[in-house]
């Protein structure tokens, strides 16, 4: 019990380290962000072992979570799906892939979005095929559309190899194909090698082996073009070997063992076995198979024997298996038929393990050979099984098809709803620009016929004003003719008959009858005053003036008198009884009259008011108030644009260099009032 608690404790205080040595490691490269630095602190986990590099990118990925999207995390995200995926952990590896594709969606990078497509194909590619190729078909279709062609040949050869390794070799053939093409310009030697290869394999699937041969030999061509470069010499000895492989794989179909035997016997190096032990037995097993095919069986068994032993301990249960039927096939040319068939037997049960239906075939196809007793039983399991791996790889061709098919139909539906959102904008932006357009030009027409109307109706007032000063003028020509006339009369006729009389009586001064003398006196003194009586008349009828005082008021008197045969108002005109208009000038009198009668038209039409009182006052020497009072229904003067009228009492107002004022509440009524200053 003690030792589980100290193994758990050192485990806990094993992990805090990590965490620890993660937020150190990345607090003090928060501030970088080359990728070289990043490299290099990924790179670290390299030296570990896999439960803990596994927990030291637990720690980081932990860390990520809550740093800013930037370039610099997405491809921590990118390296961390990498070391997962070397470390044999799809599912923590496609978790990062997700995640560097949910940051690069945020941010619209579109690089960032094809290459976690990338990754998370890649994740899925050993474990859901389907998704695999769905996810290379999103990527490639989104590097050819950033012109991006090494990286959509990358795409489609990773679909072909998905196809290849689920029997849809024709489909296979056609991707490896688009690649190829893409691929003609292109320094991409490894890719390049990487195609030929698996268009090598695939053609020998189909039993084009001249055709195979070819590529497998465009493949090797390639490789010694790379060995020219600065490649890595493991890399360089493992595309060497691959090739040579394949090719006398092929040269064994064919029957040309003889040249698969001297091409291997080349390769068998204890260099090989030192650097590649995994690559020395497949050469050494592939050699002892075609030595066996050509009949010479010297060493053949220990050949086979040492492959197995060296597959074995590097775990590859692939390699065992065609190590294992390679042998079983031995024992059957040796006609040692127990040894064969437990052998063959095991390889079935391991072929069944690993789900490698090809070698399950094989296996059945030799056990119907061998093993008399059974071989109903395996020649049925050979035919179900066959029948079922054909249904499959319909099925899988199908699916493959499907997901291509569906993608497009998405595009295309895409690109339609695209096509029709573009032309709803368009139709809806020219609809709205026609409105504007209709808008302005009614606003302009509006304004227009407001400033013709303006215009016309300053006509009609200067109109009015000049038949009003016409009329006016002609009545006081009348006057003043009259005034003149009366003032002749006077002063010819009446003033020189006065004179005369005045002068007779002077002749009585002779006489010195006192009685008579005072009598002449009064009467003299009477003519006298009746002279100046009768002067002062003449004077004042021939002084000249335009609108005085009585004349204006009773002008407006008039005008408010008027209003009561019209209008249900009682309008109420008020003024000091001793106001001088003769003060004002005949401008300022025209104007009052025309914001009076202005006035009078407002309330009439839109005030609806009993009572309307018009009062005109001298505040001052110096200045003259004339309020405008109604208690009608009134208007909200913030929110009421002025009318023409309005414009026009405030216009005339600031010609006269007055004050305009407006007070109104709704159901109280208006104010307005004028201030002049002389």
């Amino acid at each position: 019990m003690k030792y589980k608690i100290i193994i758990k404790l050192l485990k806990t205080i094993f992990n805090l380290f990590f965490l620890f040595l993660a937020l150190l490691i990345f607090s003090c490269k928060k501030t970088q962000s080359t990728n070289s630095e990043l490299s290099r602190d990924i790179s670290f986990v390299n030296n570990l072992d896999s439960k803990s590099k596994e927990r030291y990118l637990d720690s980081i990925n932990a860390l990520l979570k809550y740093q800013k999207n930037d370039s610099v995390i997405r491809n921590f995200y990118f390296k961390i799906s990498t070391e997962f995926y070397n470390n044999n952990n799809f599912k923590k590896s496609l978790s990062a892939s997700l995640m560097a594709l949910k940051l690069s969606k945020e941010v619209d990078d579109k690089k960032g979005i094809a290459k976690a497509l990338y990754y998370v194909g890649d994740s899925y590619v050993n474990v859901k095929k389907d998704s695999s190729y769905f996810y290379y078909l999103q990527a490639e279709k989104l590097y050819y559309k950033l012109s991006d062609y090494d990286n959509t040949a990358r795409m489609l050869f990773n679909k072909a190899y998905v196809l290849f390794y689920d029997g849809n070799y024709t489909e296979c053939e056609v991707e490896i194909s688009k690649a190829l093409k893409l691929l003609k310009a292109s320094k991409d030697e490894r890719l390049i090698y990487s195609c030929n290869t698996l268009m090598g394999n695939c053609q020998e699937k189909l039993a084009n082996y001249d055709k195979a041969l070819w590529y497998h030999q465009l493949a090797l061509n390639t490789f010694k073009t790379m060995k020219s470069k600065d490649i890595d010499q493991d890399e360089i000895l493992n595309y060497d070997v691959t090739s040579i492989i394949n090719i006398c794989n092929l040269y064994d179909i064919k029957g040309e063992y003889s040249k698969s035997i001297k091409k291997l016997s080349e390769l068998l190096s204890n260099h090989l076995k030192e650097k590649s032990p995994r690559l020395y037995a497949n050469v050494l097993s592939n050699l002892a198979y075609s030595k066996m095919k050509s009949g010479q069986f010297h060493n053949v068994y220990g050949m086979f024997s040492e492959s197995l032993e060296i597959v074995k301990n590097s775990g590859n249960e692939s390699d065992i298996l065609y190590k294992k039927i390679h042998i079983g096939e031995y024992f059957l040319t040796q006609r040692d038929t127990g040894k064969a068939i437990q052998i063959l037997k095991e390889a079935k049960q391991l072929a069944i393990r690993i789900k490698n239906s090809n070698e399950i075939l094989t296996s059945l196809k030799l056990l119907s050979v061998l093993d008399k007793e059974n071989r109903f039983y395996y020649a049925n399991e050979y035919i179900k099984l066959s029948d079922s791996i054909n249904i499959v790889q319909k099925n899988t061709h199908n699916k493959y098809a499907r997901i291509e098919y569906e993608t497009s139909k998405i595009e295309d539906e895409n690109r339609i709803l695209t096509t029709k959102n573009l032309y709803i904008i368009i139709i809806s932006f020219g609809v709205i620009l026609l409105l504007v357009i209709v808008f302005i030009l009614r606003y302009f027409k509006f304004k227009n016929s407001e400033i013709r109307f303006l215009k016309l109706q300053k006509k009609a007032n200067e109109e009015i004003y000049l038949l009003l000063t016409e009329q006016h003028e002609k009545i006081n020509s009348a006057k003043e003719n009259e005034k003149t006339r009366i003032a002749r009369e006077l002063h010819d006729g009446i003033m020189n008959k006065i004179y005369s009389v005045r002068m007779n009586l002077g002749f009585f001064n002779s006489k010195v009858d006192q009685q008579i003398i005072e009598k002449r006196k009064e009467f003299i003194s009477e003519l006298q005053v009746i002279e100046n009586e009768i002067r002062t008349i003449s004077h004042d009828l021939s002084r000249t003036s335009f609108l005085d005082g009585n004349d204006f008021n009773s002008l407006l008197m008039g005008l408010i008198e008027n209003q009561k045969e019209i209008s249900k108002t009682n309008f109420k005109y008020i003024t000091d009884s001793d106001f001088e208009w003769g003060d004002i000038q005949n401008i300022c009198k025209i104007n009052l009259y025309r914001i009076v009668q202005e006035a009078i038209l407002n309330v009439n039409k839109y005030a609806n008011a009993k009572n309307c009182e018009i009062c005109i006052q001298k505040h001052s020497s110096k200045s003259l108030i004339m309020s405008i009072v109604d208690d009608g229904q009134g208007f909200d003067v913030r929110a009421k644009k002025n009318g023409i009228g309005l414009t026009n009492m405030s216009e005339r107002t600031e010609s006269m260099g007055g004050e305009f004022y407006v007070e109104s509440k709704i159901g109280i009524g208006t104010r307005i009032q004028i201030t002049l200053h002389f």
